[in-house]
C-alpha cells in the first residue's frame, strides 16, 4: 500500500512538472507559406489592405496585394481575411528570462554586486525555459532586449528571439550595448515621507566620466596586461556597441548627452520621463529614446498627470527617433497597449506600430534583419483577430519567428482551460 501511494505521489509530481513546461520550440520552416488577405501594417508607416505576404526558408519573399497574379500552388496558404498582420513586436529594456519571480531571490539573475560591471553579460544568464516568456509571445512580442540592472554600469544587454532551446539559439544581437544608470540628484525616503538630496551627485558623475576616460585610453593602447572591465567597454569606442543611459530628469539627460558627445559614443536614452522638455536637443544630437511605460505616473510633482501618455506624440512631433518600452519582465505582455494609449493621446496609429517594431529595431541596431514586413527580412510576424494595440481585440491567432510558426499556448491559458472545465462540469 505504501509503495502504491509513493508511485501515485511521483506520478502527480511528474504531471505537475509537465503541466508547467513551456512549449517546445518550433521546427524550421519546411515549405513556402502565403498569408492572404487582411490589413498588413508594414511597420514603416505603410499599410496594405487585402495583402499578400509570402515567405520561405525564414525570409519574406513577397509583400503585395492579394489580387496580384501569383502562383501559390506550392505554398501553404493561411487566410487572414478580416484580420490584421503586423511585424513581431520587440520589447526593449526588459529582464525577461533573467527574473522569474520578483519576490524569490533565487530566481533573480539580473544584477551583479558592485558599481562598475561592464563585463557582466545578460546573455549567459538568459533562460529560455521561463514560464513567463510564452505569456508574452501570446500578445505578439517575439523579440526582447535583455537588460542588466544594479550598480552604475550594470553590464551588457543582448537581443534575443523568444522561441529557442537555449541562449545560444536565442541570441540575435549579442552584447549590443552597455547600460549606465545615471546618478540621481535626489531620492525619496518612504519611511520619512520626504525627499533627500544626493550630496555625492557630482562625485558619482565624475566617477562615470573617469571610468570612460580610462576605458578609452586602455582601448586605444596596446596594453600587455588585459583588464577585463576596461576591455569589455572597447565596443563603445569603435562603434560596435551603444551606451544606453537610463535617466529621466531633463538636466540629467542634457548632461548625459554632452558626456556621450565628449567621448564620441553612440548614446540611447532609456526612460526619458522629461525627454519632451529637451526634445530639440535630442533631435539635434540624434539621440534616440526608449520611452518608459505610458501606463505610469509622471516623474515629478509639477508634471501634467497625463504626461506619460502625451510624451510619445510630443517626441514624434519634434522629430526624435523613439520606441516604446514596458519595464520589468512579465509586464511585456502589455507592451502593445502602451502604444494604444499613446495613440489615444495624439500619436498617429502607424507611428505607434513603428514604435513597437521598426523603430525599436532601428534603435537597437537590428533593423536590417527584423522590424518590418519587407522582402529579404526575417519572416517574423503575427496575425491578430483585431487591433493589436487594443486589449479588447488583441487576439493573436498565428505567430512566426523567421518563418517558424511558434506555439502561442502558455501557462495562463492552460490554467484558464483547466478551471473552465472544472466549473463547466459543475453546471
Amino acid at each position: 500500500m505504501k509503495r502504491l501511494t509513493y508511485i501515485l505521489f511521483l506520478c502527480c509530481c511528474a504531471s505537475s512538472l509537465l503541466f508547467g513546461q513551456p512549449p517546445v520550440p518550433a521546427p524550421a520552416q519546411d515549405g513556402p507559406i502565403a498569408i492572404i488577405g487582411g490589413t498588413a501594417h508594414l511597420g514603416n508607416g505603410e499599410v496594405i489592405e487585402n495583402a499578400l505576404i509570402t515567405f520561405d526558408e525564414g525570409k519574406i519573399t513577397r509583400v503585395d496585394r492579394a489580387d496580384a497574379k501569383v502562383d501559390l500552388s506550392d505554398h501553404r496558404q493561411v487566410s487572414a481575411e478580416g484580420k490584421h498582420i503586423y511585424p513581431g513586436f520587440i520589447a526593449p529594456n526588459t529582464q525577461l528570462g533573467i527574473v522569474e519571480i520578483s519576490a524569490v531571490r533565487a530566481t533573480r539573475d539580473n544584477a551583479e554586486v558592485g558599481a562598475l560591471n561592464p563585463n557582466a553579460r545578460t546573455i549567459i544568464a538568459y533562460s529560455t525555459d521561463s514560464q513567463v516568456t510564452p505569456t508574452v509571445r501570446a500578445r505578439g512580442v517575439l523579440y526582447a532586449q535583455i537588460v542588466p540592472q544594479g550598480g552604475r554600469l550594470s553590464g551588457q544587454s543582448s537581443i534575443v528571439q523568444l522561441d529557442a532551446w537555449n541562449w545560444e539559439d536565442a541570441g540575435v544581437s549579442v552584447d549590443d550595448g552597455h547600460h549606465l544608470r545615471w546618478p540621481r540628484r535626489r531620492s525619496y525616503n518612504w519611511r520619512q515621507g520626504r525627499w533627500s538630496v544626493n550630496k555625492n551627485y557630482q562625485s558619482d558623475v565624475d566617477a562615470v566620466e573617469e571610468f570612460l576616460r580610462q576605458a578609452q585610453a586602455y582601448c586605444q593602447s596596446d596594453a600587455d596586461e588585459r583588464n577585463l572591465r576596461l576591455d569589455a567597454a572597447c565596443g563603445l569606442f569603435n562603434g560596435e556597441q551603444r551606451l544606453f543611459v537610463h535617466a529621466n530628469l531633463a538636466a540629467d539627460i542634457q548632461q548625459a548627452v554632452l558626456l556621450a558627445k565628449t567621448f564620441g559614443v553612440q548614446m540611447v536614452l532609456v526612460g526619458g520621463a522629461e525627454s519632451y522638455i529637451v526634445a530639440d536637443m535630442l533631435a539635434e544630437y540624434e539621440v534616440p529614446v526608449i520611452i518608459g511605460p505610458t501606463h505610469d505616473l509622471p516623474s515629478t510633482l509639477d508634471s501634467d498627470v497625463d504626461q506619460t501618455f502625451k510624451t510619445p506624440a510630443m517626441l514624434h512631433a519634434a522629430g526624435v527617433d523613439f520606441c516604446l518600452s514596458n519595464e520589468g519582465f512579465w509586464q511585456q505582455r502589455n507592451l502593445p497597449f502602451q502604444a494604444g494609449s499613446a495613440v489615444a493621446y495624439g500619436l498617429p496609429y502607424e507611428a505607434a506600430v513603428e514604435a513597437l517594431t521598426l523603430g525599436t529595431a532601428r534603435i537597437l541596431g537590428i533593423d536590417k534583419e527584423v522590424g518590418s514586413l519587407e522582402t529579404g527580412k526575417a519572416a517574423s510576424l503575427i496575425i491578430t483577430e483585431g487591433d493589436a494595440l487594443d486589449m479588447r481585440t488583441n487576439t493573436v491567432e498565428h505567430a512566426f519567428i523567421s518563418g517558424r510558426e511558434i506555439s502561442l499556448d502558455n501557462k495562463q491559458d492552460q490554467l484558464y482551460r483547466r478551471f473552465k472545465t472544472k466549473y463547466e462540469r459543475q453546471k
